[in-house]
Protein backbone atom coordinates (compact mmCIF):
# COMPACT_ATOMS: atom_id res chain seq x y z
CA UNK A 1 0.00 0.00 0.00
CA UNK A 2 0.88 3.67 -0.25
CA UNK A 3 0.70 5.55 3.04
CA UNK A 4 0.94 9.21 4.01
CA UNK A 5 2.00 9.80 7.62
CA UNK A 6 2.22 12.99 9.67
CA UNK A 7 4.34 12.84 12.82
CA UNK A 8 6.21 9.94 11.27
CA UNK A 9 9.58 10.85 12.79
CA UNK A 10 8.37 10.87 16.40
CA UNK A 11 8.45 8.18 19.09
CA UNK A 12 5.36 6.34 17.83
CA UNK A 13 5.73 7.27 14.17
CA UNK A 14 9.27 5.92 13.88
CA UNK A 15 8.26 2.53 15.28
CA UNK A 16 5.23 2.42 13.00
CA UNK A 17 7.28 3.22 9.91
CA UNK A 18 9.73 0.42 10.73
CA UNK A 19 6.88 -2.09 10.86
CA UNK A 20 5.33 -0.77 7.65
CA UNK A 21 8.64 -1.02 5.80
CA UNK A 22 8.96 -4.63 6.93
CA UNK A 23 5.66 -5.24 5.15
CA UNK A 24 7.02 -3.61 1.95
CA UNK A 25 4.65 -0.63 2.04
CA UNK A 26 5.53 2.72 0.46
CA UNK A 27 5.63 5.67 2.87
CA UNK A 28 5.54 9.45 2.47
CA UNK A 29 6.09 11.50 5.64
CA UNK A 30 4.89 15.08 6.04
CA UNK A 31 7.46 16.77 8.29
CA UNK A 32 8.83 20.17 9.21
CA UNK A 33 12.27 18.63 8.64
CA UNK A 34 12.00 16.38 5.55
CA UNK A 35 15.77 16.54 5.12
CA UNK A 36 16.25 14.10 8.02
CA UNK A 37 14.04 11.44 6.40
CA UNK A 38 16.02 8.73 4.69
CA UNK A 39 15.17 6.43 1.77
CA UNK A 40 13.17 4.39 1.09
CA UNK A 41 10.79 6.78 2.89
CA UNK A 42 10.07 10.00 1.01
CA UNK A 43 9.79 13.24 3.00
CA UNK A 44 7.79 16.36 2.13
CA UNK A 45 7.41 19.68 3.97
CA UNK A 46 3.90 20.53 2.76
CA UNK A 47 0.95 18.77 1.15
CA UNK A 48 1.11 21.14 -1.84
CA UNK A 49 4.16 19.19 -3.02
CA UNK A 50 1.85 16.26 -3.82
CA UNK A 51 0.02 16.02 -7.14
CA UNK A 52 -3.77 16.02 -7.41
CA UNK A 53 -3.74 12.51 -8.89
CA UNK A 54 -1.66 10.99 -6.08
CA UNK A 55 -3.14 7.81 -4.59
CA UNK A 56 -2.78 6.98 -0.89
CA UNK A 57 -4.52 3.92 0.50
CA UNK A 58 -4.12 5.03 4.12
CA UNK A 59 -3.33 8.33 5.86
CA UNK A 60 -2.09 8.25 9.47
CA UNK A 61 -2.14 11.54 11.36
CA UNK A 62 0.14 11.53 14.43
CA UNK A 63 1.39 15.13 14.37
CA UNK A 64 1.14 17.31 17.46
CA UNK A 65 3.14 19.20 20.07
CA UNK A 66 3.97 16.90 23.05
CA UNK A 67 1.35 17.66 25.67
CA UNK A 68 3.50 17.03 28.77
CA UNK A 69 6.80 18.69 27.83
CA UNK A 70 6.08 22.15 29.23
CA UNK A 71 3.92 23.89 31.84
CA UNK A 72 0.57 24.90 30.31
CA UNK A 73 0.81 28.65 29.84
CA UNK A 74 -1.88 30.29 27.71
CA UNK A 75 0.58 30.34 24.83
CA UNK A 76 1.55 26.67 25.28
CA UNK A 77 -2.09 25.60 25.40
CA UNK A 78 -2.72 27.34 22.10
CA UNK A 79 0.37 25.72 20.60
CA UNK A 80 -0.76 22.25 21.76
CA UNK A 81 -4.20 22.79 20.23
CA UNK A 82 -3.15 24.44 16.97
CA UNK A 83 -0.41 21.87 16.28
CA UNK A 84 -3.13 19.23 16.16
CA UNK A 85 -6.01 21.11 14.62
CA UNK A 86 -4.06 22.87 11.86
CA UNK A 87 -2.43 19.72 10.49
CA UNK A 88 -5.72 17.82 10.58
CA UNK A 89 -7.57 20.65 8.82
CA UNK A 90 -4.84 20.68 6.16
CA UNK A 91 -5.41 16.96 5.60
CA UNK A 92 -9.17 17.43 5.22
CA UNK A 93 -8.56 20.20 2.67
CA UNK A 94 -6.11 17.90 0.87
CA UNK A 95 -8.70 15.11 0.74
CA UNK A 96 -11.20 17.53 -0.78
CA UNK A 97 -8.79 18.48 -3.55
CA UNK A 98 -7.44 15.10 -4.67
CA UNK A 99 -9.17 12.87 -7.20
CA UNK A 100 -8.63 9.58 -5.37
CA UNK A 101 -9.61 9.65 -1.68
CA UNK A 102 -7.77 7.36 0.74
CA UNK A 103 -9.72 4.40 2.01
CA UNK A 104 -8.77 5.06 5.63
CA UNK A 105 -7.73 7.92 7.92
CA UNK A 106 -6.27 6.99 11.30
CA UNK A 107 -6.07 10.18 13.32
CA UNK A 108 -4.36 10.52 16.66
CA UNK A 109 -6.11 11.38 19.89
CA UNK A 110 -5.56 10.44 23.53
CA UNK A 111 -7.31 8.99 26.55
CA UNK A 112 -7.25 12.53 27.89
CA UNK A 113 -10.52 12.69 25.95
CA UNK A 114 -12.26 11.05 28.93
CA UNK A 115 -11.37 13.89 31.30
CA UNK A 116 -10.07 14.10 34.83
CA UNK A 117 -12.72 12.86 37.27
CA UNK A 118 -11.51 9.97 39.42
CA UNK A 119 -13.46 6.75 39.03
CA UNK A 120 -12.84 3.05 39.56
CA UNK A 121 -15.22 2.09 36.75
CA UNK A 122 -13.91 0.69 33.47
CA UNK A 123 -14.06 3.23 30.65
CA UNK A 124 -14.64 2.13 27.05
CA UNK A 125 -15.04 4.10 23.84
CA UNK A 126 -18.69 4.99 24.54
CA UNK A 127 -17.92 7.26 27.51
CA UNK A 128 -17.99 11.05 27.07
CA UNK A 129 -15.40 13.65 28.08
CA UNK A 130 -15.59 16.75 30.26
CA UNK A 131 -14.54 20.42 30.32
CA UNK A 132 -10.87 19.81 31.18
CA UNK A 133 -8.23 21.15 28.78
CA UNK A 134 -6.96 17.70 27.79
CA UNK A 135 -10.49 16.50 27.06
CA UNK A 136 -11.39 19.55 25.01
CA UNK A 137 -8.19 19.33 22.95
CA UNK A 138 -9.01 15.73 22.03
CA UNK A 139 -12.64 16.55 21.31
CA UNK A 140 -11.77 19.38 18.93
CA UNK A 141 -9.03 17.31 17.28
CA UNK A 142 -11.41 14.39 16.70
CA UNK A 143 -14.21 16.65 15.44
CA UNK A 144 -11.97 17.93 12.64
CA UNK A 145 -10.76 14.43 11.75
CA UNK A 146 -14.33 13.12 11.52
CA UNK A 147 -14.96 15.47 8.59
CA UNK A 148 -13.21 12.78 6.52
CA UNK A 149 -16.23 10.52 6.99
CA UNK A 150 -18.36 12.91 4.94
CA UNK A 151 -15.95 12.31 2.08
CA UNK A 152 -16.49 8.56 2.28
CA UNK A 153 -13.24 7.89 4.13
CA UNK A 154 -13.32 5.31 6.93
CA UNK A 155 -11.99 7.15 9.99
CA UNK A 156 -10.42 5.74 13.15
CA UNK A 157 -9.66 7.97 16.16
CA UNK A 158 -6.77 6.43 18.08
CA UNK A 159 -7.09 7.40 21.77
CA UNK A 160 -3.63 6.59 23.03
CA UNK A 161 -2.68 5.89 26.63
CA UNK A 162 0.76 6.04 28.28
CA UNK A 163 3.04 4.43 25.70
CA UNK A 164 5.88 2.29 27.08
CA UNK A 165 8.96 2.03 24.89
CA UNK A 166 12.51 3.30 24.57
CA UNK A 167 11.40 6.91 24.62
CA UNK A 168 8.14 8.67 25.51
CA UNK A 169 7.07 8.83 29.14
CA UNK A 170 9.64 6.29 30.37
CA UNK A 171 12.49 8.40 29.01
CA UNK A 172 11.71 10.94 31.73
CA UNK A 173 11.02 8.41 34.48
CA UNK A 174 13.97 6.06 34.11
CA UNK A 175 16.85 8.33 35.26
CA UNK A 176 15.08 9.09 38.54
CA UNK A 177 14.05 5.49 39.17
CA UNK A 178 17.49 4.13 38.26
CA UNK A 179 18.95 6.32 41.02
CA UNK A 180 16.49 4.85 43.52
CA UNK A 181 14.67 8.18 43.84
CA UNK A 182 11.37 7.11 42.31
CA UNK A 183 8.07 6.85 44.15
CA UNK A 184 4.34 7.16 43.81
CA UNK A 185 2.80 10.47 42.74
CA UNK A 186 0.39 11.95 45.27
CA UNK A 187 -1.61 9.18 46.94
CA UNK A 188 -0.80 6.82 44.07
CA UNK A 189 -4.45 5.82 43.66
CA UNK A 190 -4.93 7.43 40.25
CA UNK A 191 -5.20 5.00 37.35
CA UNK A 192 -2.53 4.72 34.65
CA UNK A 193 -3.80 3.28 31.38
CA UNK A 194 -0.66 2.15 29.57
CA UNK A 195 0.27 0.28 26.40
CA UNK A 196 3.51 -1.19 25.05
CA UNK A 197 4.70 0.57 21.90
CA UNK A 198 4.61 -2.70 19.93
CA UNK A 199 0.93 -3.14 20.78
CA UNK A 200 0.05 0.43 19.84
CA UNK A 201 1.65 -0.14 16.44
CA UNK A 202 -0.17 -3.48 16.33
CA UNK A 203 -3.53 -1.79 16.90
CA UNK A 204 -2.80 0.71 14.11
CA UNK A 205 -2.05 -2.18 11.74
CA UNK A 206 -5.20 -3.95 12.99
CA UNK A 207 -7.23 -0.86 12.05
CA UNK A 208 -5.75 -0.98 8.56
CA UNK A 209 -6.50 -4.67 8.11
CA UNK A 210 -9.99 -4.79 9.69
CA UNK A 211 -12.41 -2.69 7.68
CA UNK A 212 -15.16 -2.90 10.30
CA UNK A 213 -13.16 -0.74 12.74
CA UNK A 214 -14.05 2.93 12.78
CA UNK A 215 -14.65 5.80 15.20
CA UNK A 216 -12.92 6.01 18.57
CA UNK A 217 -10.50 3.19 19.42
CA UNK A 218 -8.65 3.06 22.74
CA UNK A 219 -4.92 2.46 22.39
CA UNK A 220 -4.37 0.97 25.85
CA UNK A 221 -3.65 -2.45 27.33
CA UNK A 222 -6.52 -4.49 28.84
CA UNK A 223 -4.96 -4.13 32.31
CA UNK A 224 -4.64 -0.56 33.62
CA UNK A 225 -2.95 -0.16 37.01
CA UNK A 226 -2.82 2.46 39.74
CA UNK A 227 0.15 4.78 39.94
CA UNK A 228 1.27 3.00 43.09
CA UNK A 229 1.31 -0.39 41.36
CA UNK A 230 3.04 1.09 38.32
CA UNK A 231 5.71 2.57 40.58
CA UNK A 232 6.35 -0.75 42.31
CA UNK A 233 6.50 -2.64 38.99
CA UNK A 234 9.01 -0.18 37.51
CA UNK A 235 11.17 -0.34 40.64
CA UNK A 236 11.09 -4.14 40.52
CA UNK A 237 12.04 -4.18 36.83
CA UNK A 238 15.04 -1.97 37.61
CA UNK A 239 15.81 -3.66 40.94
CA UNK A 240 15.60 -0.29 42.71
CA UNK A 241 13.66 0.95 45.76
CA UNK A 242 10.63 3.21 45.26
CA UNK A 243 10.36 4.87 48.66
CA UNK A 244 10.26 8.58 47.83
CA UNK A 245 6.73 9.75 46.97
CA UNK A 246 6.15 13.01 45.12
CA UNK A 247 3.54 14.98 47.12
CA UNK A 248 0.59 16.30 45.13
CA UNK A 249 1.29 19.86 46.28
CA UNK A 250 4.75 19.75 44.72
CA UNK A 251 3.29 18.57 41.41
CA UNK A 252 0.78 21.43 41.49
CA UNK A 253 3.47 24.02 42.26
CA UNK A 254 5.97 22.79 39.69
CA UNK A 255 3.65 21.80 36.85
CA UNK A 256 0.36 23.60 37.48
CA UNK A 257 -2.69 22.47 35.53
CA UNK A 258 -0.63 20.13 33.36
CA UNK A 259 0.50 18.16 36.41
CA UNK A 260 -2.98 18.10 37.92
CA UNK A 261 -4.65 16.75 34.78
CA UNK A 262 -1.96 14.37 33.55
CA UNK A 263 -0.25 13.10 36.72
CA UNK A 264 -2.66 13.42 39.63
CA UNK A 265 -5.75 11.99 37.94
CA UNK A 266 -6.35 9.03 35.67
CA UNK A 267 -9.03 6.73 34.37
CA UNK A 268 -9.36 2.98 34.05
CA UNK A 269 -9.44 2.68 30.26
CA UNK A 270 -10.02 -0.60 28.43
CA UNK A 271 -9.53 -1.24 24.67
CA UNK A 272 -13.00 -2.67 24.11
CA UNK A 273 -13.12 -2.12 20.34
CA UNK A 274 -9.68 -3.58 19.66
CA UNK A 275 -10.47 -6.65 21.75
CA UNK A 276 -13.86 -7.13 20.12
CA UNK A 277 -12.17 -6.89 16.71
CA UNK A 278 -9.87 -9.75 17.65
CA UNK A 279 -6.63 -7.92 18.43
CA UNK A 280 -4.24 -10.11 20.48
CA UNK A 281 -1.96 -8.16 22.79
CA UNK A 282 1.73 -9.04 22.95
CA UNK A 283 2.01 -7.39 26.37
CA UNK A 284 -1.13 -7.71 28.48
CA UNK A 285 0.68 -7.43 31.83
CA UNK A 286 2.62 -4.35 32.93
CA UNK A 287 5.49 -6.38 34.38
CA UNK A 288 6.18 -8.05 31.03
CA UNK A 289 6.03 -4.74 29.18
CA UNK A 290 8.44 -3.01 31.57
CA UNK A 291 10.91 -5.91 31.53
CA UNK A 292 10.98 -5.79 27.74
CA UNK A 293 11.61 -2.04 27.67
CA UNK A 294 14.15 -1.65 30.49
Amino acid sequence: MNLLITGGTGFIGSALCSRLLEKQHTIVILSRHPEIIKAPIHGISELAQLKDNVIFDVVINLAGEPIADKRWSVQQKQHILSSRIDTTQDLIAFFNNIKHKPKLLISGSAIGYYGVGDTSEFIDETVSGDDSFSSQVCLQWETVALQAQKLGIRTCLLRTGIVLGKGGALRKMLPVFKMGLGGRIGQGKQWMSWIHLDDLVGIILHCIEHHSLQGAINGTSPNPVTNQLFTKALGKALNRPTLLPMPAIIIKILMGQMGEELLLTGKKIIPAKALNAGYKFQYEKLEDALLDVV
